[in-house]
């Protein structure tokens, strides 16, 4: 017995965009479902841009779905692409209708997104190792997570996720790559070619990060990670000021002079407000391969006092959240694509890292300026 058409629309609904993670019927993406008396099942489905480069996901994915459906003898699948006025009802549908101003929806008071801005004092010390790593970890215990890699000059966070596709655009929405399931976008992923440098000024440095703050569809995120450049320039102001709400995280290794440089990194926080979720200490130690005995390689103790230095300074207490060995897998890992805490889980450095992004995950925040729906009694 051939199946009916509501069989094969609920198998369509398991079918999830790969850019936007909702189920194509959702989307408005399936055109057509025609079914012909032996089984055979013909799919419209509508591609959001002409060359979308998820249509092979796509097609294998609705292919999949349909030919588990009793009764199905076969399935082929024909593309189409939106028009305009499709694309537009999308973006309506995804964002909802908020004008010609394009609003940063991390800033708005429904926003649940935990930010974190991700801070060193100098480059060197494996901020984006630790951002990657953060990321996977949060995500592989059931977290939605975002990364912007914010260092425009000396952007590395595609490499290190493995993520080498292109964004797809969606009239003017950018939908993120996805690697490892954690949503990503980067400058590098817009370059005309391979290595170029990028040479731009503040104003330009802070209108890209606006626009992958609110261009970019990032959907209902748990967390959002920055991966912000080294020290306290124009990219670090424009976070302060785009996401006066975000946390920072300073990555240190434990020298003293990385130390002070991570510090003063840090003290941004006193001018522009802004909460430090803690100090984190990379590079900590090396075990040795012979006896296990913690070598440091880098010093001791940087890690605590910046996080002892940002407490005297903030007034606030700011903890030191972990220290993560030193392990030639994390830099493996990061040049192939493949965060170690996710490859190798039990590794020092990944339980390290995942117990900081546990940490991180669970500490509540707090309610005040959120509105809490409640009225007085009469």
């Amino acid at each position: 017995m051939a199946p009916t058409q509501e069989q094969v629309t609920a198998a369509l609904a398991t079918v999830i965009d790969p850019e936007i993670r909702r189920p194509i019927t959702d989307l408005d993406m399936v055109k057509s479902i025609d079914i012909a008396t032996d089984g055979a099942v013909r799919v419209g489905v509508y591609l959001t841009v002409a060359g979308c480069p998820m249509r092979d996901t796509i097609t294998r994915d609705v292919t999949t779905a349909v030919s588990k459906v009793e009764g199905v003898t076969g399935v082929k699948i024909e593309l189409d692409v939106m028009s305009t006025e499709q694309r537009k009802t999308l973006q309506t549908k995804l964002r909802g209708d908020r004008g010609p101003e394009k609003e940063i929806p991390f800033n708005q008071p429904g926003s649940l997104t935990r930010v974190f801005a991700v801070a060193s004092g100098k480059g060197g010390v494996g901020k984006s190792s630790v951002t990657v790593n953060l990321a996977a970890a949060m995500t592989a215990s059931g977290l939605k997570v975002g990364i912007v890699d914010a260092d425009i000059y000396g952007h590395s966070i595609p490499r290190m996720l493995g993520a080498a596709e292109r964004p797809t655009k969606v009239e003017d929405m950018i939908m993120p790559p996805v690697a490892h399931d954690i949503k990503v976008i980067s400058v590098g992923m817009f370059k005309p070619e391979g290595n170029m440098p990028v040479v731009w000024r503040g104003p330009m440095l802070d209108r890209a990060l606006h626009q992958f703050l609110a261009d970019v569809y990032w959907g209902d995120l748990d967390v959002l990670l920055l991966d912000l450049p080294p020290g306290t320039g124009d990219i670090a102001i424009s976070v302060a000021q785009r996401l006066p709400s975000a946390e920072i995280l300073v990555v240190t290794t434990p020298q003293m002079a990385a130390a002070e440089v991570a510090e003063r990194a840090g003290s941004i926080a006193a001018q522009t407000h802004q909460q430090i979720a803690g100090v984190i200490e990379n590079m900590a130690w090396l075990p040795c391969p012979h006896c296990d005995e913690r070598i440091a390689v880098f010093g001791e103790g940087g890690g605590q006092t910046v996080a002892d230095a940002l407490t005297r300074t903030l007034g606030a207490p700011v903890p030191l959240l972990g220290q993560v060995p030193i392990d030639m897998r994390l830099r493996e890992g990061g040049d192939e694509g493949k965060p170690l805490v996710l490859t190798e889980p039990d590794a020092p450095a990944s339980v390290e890292l995942r117990q900081i992004a546990a940490g991180l995950s669970k500490r509540s925040g707090s309610l005040k300026g959120m509105q809490l729906g409640l009225a007085p009694r009469r």
